[in-house]
């Protein structure tokens, strides 16, 4: 999950990179002083498709062009075309022409007879940016531009720039770099979150794949997509059209498994059944691509219409069910929707312009907003994975505690059922014998002189406390009721009241019982009372000169809930966790069954328990009963 910030910060620097080289070249181009040629001449070759410069001057078909003319109509049988202009003035040192954009798969270029530039390609890509040093002599003289290829499109598509050559070779190195840069830093991101898939928990792997493989493809697609390597690396094109080819073949199922694993699989599954449409169709792309390679593009008519023309038309409806999907989760107010819906709402309405404006045309068009959708989207699903990791780092946490209090929950249950069986095994034993022995002092008390009855009474004194003790013992061992009725909560309380109060008094504090208002729970009254002397006698012990001890209950859905709260010393927390444990106690003369033998009481009475206290403020208990009907009949053992 700490890794997740720097993908994103690595994100928005490859992105402040490509603004800086998109948006200010003028902090690298001190000097603007090339010209723009932005008309031209255009005409169609002859059919048997090979450069022959004689008789060209002397045709009167050529035409006018300039950028986003559309060219006359193909002949039939014909697959080349010039394209020709007047070298203006030169008035630099180092003259250069920067052609940006030429169309074709195979590109001469003449300055009158004498050849400057030749390019002929065997793969499909057909954009070229051609930078040609040429000599101030040169004025005056016509350039003509051969192109080659299947499409319709061809020739100078882009204004023509004139002027110094080291600061056109700037320029044409820049051009294209952001999307080197951008597709660079998608690579180097996937990769590195590759290698860290080998550290995360295996639940999170398959997700992170995924993620990883959208990155992985989107890279790649900005990468072989951009004209820089096809300018720098001529020689590997056939390496780089591959590459993209295999990229958008892997992009979109690998969006959809990711897609799947956020939102699951979708209304009547569709999300599941698009993934593997789309796998299969990209598989099919895939044998296309592999039996074209292998027939040297014999094949490339059929290849393109399939993983082209069908492809886009299959992802615009695609983007549309995936954007369907997603305000259905909005509605159901998934936060990650949200999150998603920015991102992949980007690249869809992006990519869907690109898209359409691709059929509209119908003619080469270069894609190009889909690029900063890919941002957008990447970013998104890098914030949805994180925000999956931390909730599955907090379930971890939250397992932990739980599995905590389990074991705290556990090792108490074992060591009260120790002392249970120690009660029952003992308890009966030792108080018959004690019985006896205090018949027989009492007896002894009565006869002997006045000296010894104070010994003899501090003994059977000894030996009362010591039967209630036992008594305790045998409550802790044997909590059950012996009679369950329906208790009116509030006389139950008041009876407790009634017979503390005294003890309060003499303390120096009070007791304030809220008078409740219908509320019944069940069980015995003997044991309830019990275990509520034991809890108000324990906060009258712990006042502190005039304390209160303020005594409420109230309904609260299915259950009544009793608050017994006091303004006494309080406890530290470590106090606060023992409670209820045999023999703590924070009294000089308790025995620390007191609270245990309570515990039991109304963990019997299907009751709960909770103490919350802080030194200096105080203690507060809250029980809480199942409440019952008034009148209810019930019985019991």
């Amino acid at each position: 999950m700490k890794d997740v910030p720097k993908y994103i910060v690595l994100l928005l620097m490859a992105l402040m990179l490509v603004l800086d080289f998109k948006v200010y070249p003028a902090a690298a181009e001190p000097l603007h002083t090339h010209t723009a040629i932005t008309d031209w001449q255009f005409i169609w070759d002859w059919p048997d498709d090979q450069p022959a410069l004689d008789g060209l001057q002397n045709r009167t078909d050529w035409v006018h062009a300039a950028p986003g003319d559309a060219k006359p109509p193909k002949p039939e049988g014909v697959h080349s075309a010039w394209s020709r202009f007047t070298v203006p003035d030169l008035s630099w040192k180092q003259p250069a022409l920067m052609l940006d954009r030429v169309e074709g798969q195979e590109v001469v270029v003449y300055l009158e007879h004498e050849p400057l530039y030749e390019s002929r390609r065997n793969y499909g890509y057909t954009k070229h940016s051609i930078l040609l040093p040429i000599q101030a002599d040169s004025a005056g003289k016509n350039l003509y531009v051969w192109t080659s290829g299947r499409d319709e499109t061809q020739g100078i598509t882009s204004a023509v720039l004139v002027g110094d050559y080291e600061e056109l070779r700037g320029n044409f190195i820049r051009k294209d770099m952001q999307d080197f840069i951008l597709g660079s830093s998608f690579l180097f991101i996937a990769i590195v979150m590759l290698f860290c898939s080998f550290f995360l928990p295996r639940h999170t792997i398959s997700t992170w794949l995924a993620l990883s493989l959208v990155i992985l493809s989107s890279g790649a697609l900005m990468l072989t997509y951009s004209p820089f390597l096809y300018t720098f690396y001529e020689g590997y094109g056939a390496v780089w059209t591959t590459l993209f080819d295999l990229a958008l073949f892997s992009v979109m199922p690998a969006v959809y498994f990711y897609f799947e694993k956020i939102y699951g699989p979708g209304p009547y599954k569709m999300i599941r059944y698009l993934r593997r449409f789309q796998l299969v169709y990209s598989g099919l792309c895939l044998l296309l691509l592999a039996a074209n390679l292998c027939s040297g593009n014999a094949l490339y008519d059929i290849y393109y219409w399939v993983s082209v023309k069908v492809l886009g038309v299959l992802l615009i409806i695609q983007f549309l069910v995936l954007i369907g999907i997603t305000v259905l989760n909005i509605s159901k107010r998934n936060k990650d929707a949200y999150i998603f819906t920015f991102g992949f709402g980007l690249l869809a309405i992006l990519s869907l312009g690109d898209l359409l404006w691709f059929y509209i045309s119908n003619e080469p068009y270069e894609f190009y907003w889909w690029k900063w959708g890919i941002i957008g989207l990447i970013a998104s699903l890098i914030v949805i994975l994180g925000r999956k990791i931390i909730r599955s780092h907090e379930q971890v946490l939250l397992y932990s505690k739980k599995l905590e209090l389990f074991n705290n929950e556990l090792q108490r249950s074992e060591k009260m059922e120790i002392i249970s069986e120690l009660a029952a095994s003992v308890a009966h034993e030792v108080r018959n014998p004690l019985q006896v022995t205090r018949g027989f002092m009492q007896l002894l008390a009565q006869k002997s002189k006045q000296s010894d009855a104070e010994y003899l009474k501090m003994a059977l004194n000894e030996l009362d406390r010591a039967t209630g003790i036992i008594s305790d013992f045998l409550s802790f061992a044997k909590p059950e009721t012996e009679q369950v009725n329906t208790l009116d909560v509030y006389e139950e309380l008041k009876h407790v009241t009634s017979i503390l109060q005294p003890l309060a008094n003499l303390a120096g504090g009070s007791i304030h019982l809220d008078e409740p208002k219908e509320l019944y729970i069940s069980g015995s009254s003997s044991k309830l009372k019990q275990a509520m002397i034991n809890i108000v006698k324990n906060s009258i012990e712990a006042l502190d000169e005039e304390g209160v001890v303020r005594i409420w209950a109230y309904a609260e859905g299915s259950e009544v809930a009793i608050h017994i709260k006091d303004n006494g010393i309080g406890m530290s927390t470590a106090e606060l966790s023992r409670l209820g444990e045999p023999y703590f106690t924070n009294k000089l003369k308790g025995t620390g069954l007191g609270l245990m033998v309570t515990f039991r009481i109304i963990e019997g009475m299907k009751g709960t328990i909770k103490f919350s206290s802080r030194k200096g403020s105080g203690t507060e208990a809250i029980i809480r009963f199942p409440a019952v009907p008034p009148n209810t009949e019930l019985t019991g053992a």
